[in-house]
């Protein structure tokens, strides 16, 4: 990979013991803070520029990162007119302590870390005792918006860092970038990479903190992502609201009309989409991955999620999942297209409904899809598919609002296997665990685009129950203090 020695061994147990000290005594209470910005992506508060909120979040992350002195290390904030902006950092290549005088590591290599601090909005159904900007750690869960998705990823980062500065081991050259426009899709990602590209050197390693893992008893390894469509549905039949007791049996109901509509995506029996365009074929490898970490994690795949449940005769019965079977299951959110409503119009709030036939219904759409098939292509046929030919001649519009292609990871080098496996038994006793994940990381796609031959360390905190994106969203800290630490001892192997 680089003309540089080969790599010291960490040590594992002062590199636990550094990052714990380091996560309990100062990182814990920064990611508080961070907490308690409410730094929503642009794509749920329009103002940002204005509000201020996503440049508190980053300047204190750029405050906090020159504060831990990092040796070799230089920071900038950089912005780009009109855009998001982000923090860049790079570390210069180290040759440790024990490397030769005239042997150096080869500069051309980089190492790229990766996260945001954009976040997710509020949402509703949070914990009387909790909120989304008012952190509270409690048995080893940090919780707050953010915290997980994934604001502890710069923290975590310099903390793997510093493990190796402190043990005086040999590392490459190694870059930062830190986005804040992820959630709302990274679409001010690739004008920064392009910008910045003369000075991410040859990559050769991305680790991207941004991600999901099965359990909390080992390292995860993300193998692929869901790609993404979004955009609004939106039907209407009149140009203002009537008596529904005048026009309905005459007038057809707009929300009708958008069920149709909807039933050439999606077989609302099963939650098949029916495109065949939308489908693709699980590759031999991940499938024998999938299969071996639904035997590992079992029927907790589906048993992790809040079900909803009722009393029935004095038995608690459950809401139930699509499937039981644990690959199956494994299989639907990683590798099956799927559609979500995740928001609407035109349905006033039941004290203010009163007895109108509504003008116009309108829901905004969130398709989930499979790694391998193309997201722009994906919504040009979604447009089709949604506005032909409508019932009753109704006007109905699709309107996209962004897209991500989603990413399935290179072959595995051995080395990086080896250094994956190793880092995992060093940390948490048990293999390194490889799993697909149904979210999409935008910058995935770009980088492999960009860097065919790196490898990607692709892996996170989100853990069963800790709910980005929704109520209740924590930080499993005792997991991060590994993770973090993982990290570090995988760089320290790179050949």
């Amino acid at each position: 990979m680089n003309d540089r020695i080969p790599a010291a061994t960490l040590n594992a147990a002062q590199a636990l013991d550094e990052v714990s000290r380091a996560w309990d005594d100062d990182i814990v209470h920064r990611l508080e803070d961070y907490i308690r910005i409410p730094a929503k992506s642009p794509a749920f508060d329009a103002d940002w520029a204005k509000n201020g909120f996503i440049d508190t979040a980053l300047w204190d992350a750029a405050t906090w990162v020159m504060a831990q002195k990092v040796d070799g290390l230089t920071l900038e904030i950089v912005r780009l007119e009109g855009r998001t902006p982000v923090l860049f950092f790079e570390v210069a290549a180290c040759s440790g302590a024990t490397a030769a005088a005239p042997e150096k590591v080869a500069s051309q290599q980089t190492v790229l870390m990766y996260g945001h601090l954009d976040k997710q909005p509020e949402f509703t159904g949070w914990r009387s005792d909790l909120g989304p900007w008012t952190p509270k750690y409690e048995d080893g869960k940090l919780y707050g918006r953010g915290g997980a998705d994934d604001g502890y990823a710069v923290y975590a980062s310099i903390a793997a860092i510093q493990a190796l500065k402190s043990q005086h081991l040999a590392h490459p050259r190694i870059v930062g970038l830190i986005e804040t426009c992820e959630e709302s899709g990274s679409y001010d990602l690739l004008p920064y990479i392009e910008a910045l590209r003369p000075r991410l050197g040859e990559v050769a390693l991305v680790i991207c903190l941004d991600s999901g893992a099965g359990n909390y008893d080992q390292l995860w390894l993300t193998s692929s992502l869901r790609g993404m469509a979004s955009g609004v549905l939106k039907v209407e039949i009149l140009t203002e609201g009537v008596h529904s007791g005048d026009a309905s049996g005459l007038v057809p109901s707009s929300f009708r009309i958008m069920r149709q509509v909807l039933d050439r995506l999606e077989d609302s029996a099963t939650g098949r989409l029916l495109p065949s365009s939308f489908h693709c074929e699980v590759p031999a490898d991940r499938l024998l991955q999938a299969k071996a970490t639904a035997a590992i994690l079992g029927d907790e795949l589906y048993k992790r999620f809040p079900w909803a449940h009722y009393d029935c005769g004095g038995a608690t019965a459950f809401a139930l999942p699509t499937t039981t079977d644990p690959l199956q299951a494994l299989l639907n959110r990683t590798w099956k297209p799927t559609l979500s409503v995740t928001g609407a119009e035109g349905l006033p709030d039941f004290k203010n409904a009163g007895n109108v036939l509504r003008p116009y219904t309108a829901f905004k759409l969130s398709l989930r899809l499979p790694p391998l098939i193309d997201a722009a292509v994906a919504v040009q046929q979604l447009k089709v598919l949604l506005e032909d030919n409508a019932p009753y001649q109704a006007r109905v519009t699709f309107e996209g609002e962004g897209s991500a292609t989603g990413w399935n990871a290179p072959s595995t080098a051995p080395w990086f296997e080896q250094a994956l496996n190793t880092a995992s038994q060093a940390y948490f006793g048990a293999p390194c665990g490889y799993i697909g994940q149904g979210g999409t990381i935008p910058l995935m796609s770009m980088l492999s685009k960009g860097f065919p031959n790196a490898q990607m360390m692709v892996c996170g905190v989100l853990g069963p129950k800790s709910n980005a994106h929704g109520p209740n969203e924590f930080l499993h800290v005792p997991y991060a203090k590994k993770l973090t630490a993982a990290v570090a001892q995988v760089i320290a192997q790179i050949p």
